[in-house]
């Protein structure tokens, strides 16, 4: 694939006044950065900037620039010069926030994204969709301010989870640095994305861990909507459960199992290195990372579990 040029980018970001950005459901730090961090950069070039998540911010993303714009529908009367997609792997991900427009610009760093937009700068290799916007911005006719590389560096933490995970890289590591020297507050990024947890997200993991299974090398958890009711979790996300899922030493691969409202189920994969779940989660209608991948299955909460289960363990032997 032939990424879009910079020239092409820049006139994007030049000829355009007014902007729709958005990112896809249950919005990771890596989209929720992603959408302010752009966003900002472009208000500040004095672009009018919509800026939309269909399940808006999580409360622990509160504190960040700008936070308080993002809406979670756009009107149907409103039109936009330019329509931009970020960090969301195919389009069903965006929770149907676009409506009919259609998609000019798509960023994004997953290697199962289908390319739908006009134009596409996908790179799989970078570690975060902020990492993309962190090394081009300045390219694309955009200044980088303390607050947007705040925004930016929060992407690139919360998605190698501290620099920690398996595709990081010397040069992520150097755009991380250059984001620190204009302004970025790390440790305050540290302790609101990666440290700060609430009370009810601790009780919500004490359901998950009580449900947690094993088989040989693979491991397993399954959250109810009940369990989610009654231990007073809000939120419509992880409440990275996957993180302690993936610290378990001696297991290849680990899959939560979230049941939702829409008679779906929402499966995350993370499998240790040289164990790609990209694939797998593609195969069931998802996408993602090698690492780290997802899909929204329909069926009850036992249905997906069963089928899931069965086709990583074949996988997982076919492989071995």
């Amino acid at each position: 694939m032939t990424l879009p040029s910079n020239k092409t980018i820049s006139n994007l970001f030049a000829n355009a006044q007014s902007i729709l950005l958005a990112a896809h459901i249950r919005p990771d730090g890596d989209a929720i950065g992603s959408l302010l961090g752009l966003g900002n950069a472009l208000m500040e070039s004095g672009k009018q900037v919509f800026l939309a998540l269909s399940d808006g911010i999580p409360s622990n993303f509160h504190y960040l620039p700008n936070a308080n714009l993002v809406k979670k529908s756009i009107p149907e009367n409103m039109v936009f010069d330019l329509t931009i997609s970020l960090d969301t792997s195919d389009l069903e991900r965006s929770g149907g926030i676009f409506g009919n427009r259609e998609i000019i610009l798509n960023i994004d760093h997953h290697i199962t994204n289908p390319l739908y937009g006009r134009y596409n700068f996908n790179d799989p290799d970078a570690v975060a969709t902020c990492a993309i916007l962190a090394e081009n911005l300045e390219n694309w006719g955009l200044t980088i301010n303390p607050e947007t590389a705040t925004l930016l560096m929060t992407g690139i933490i919360t998605d190698t989870i501290g620099f920690r995970t398996s595709n990081m890289t010397p040069k992520a590591m150097k755009i991380a640095a250059d984001l620190f020297e204009k302004g970025a507050n790390v440790p305050e990024i540290y302790h609101q994305a990666l440290t700060t947890k609430s009370f009810e997200q601790l009780v919500y993991w004490g359901y998950a861990l009580k449900s947690l299974k094993r088989i040989n090398n693979l491991a397993w958890t399954t959250l109810s909507l009940e369990d989610r009711k009654v231990a007073g979790y809000n939120g419509n996300d992880d409440a990275d459960i996957n993180a302690i899922l993936s610290s378990i030493i001696d297991c290849e691969i680990t899959i939560l199992f979230l049941e939702q409202n829409n008679g779906h189920v929402k499966v995350s994969w993370r499998g240790k290195p040289g164990r790609d779940v990209a694939a797998l989660a593609q195969s069931l209608g998802g996408g993602g990372h090698p690492a780290a991948s997802g899909a929204d299955i329909e069926g009850s909460l036992e249905e997906v579990q069963n089928k899931v289960i069965e086709k990583t363990l074949k996988i997982m032997e076919e492989i071995k």
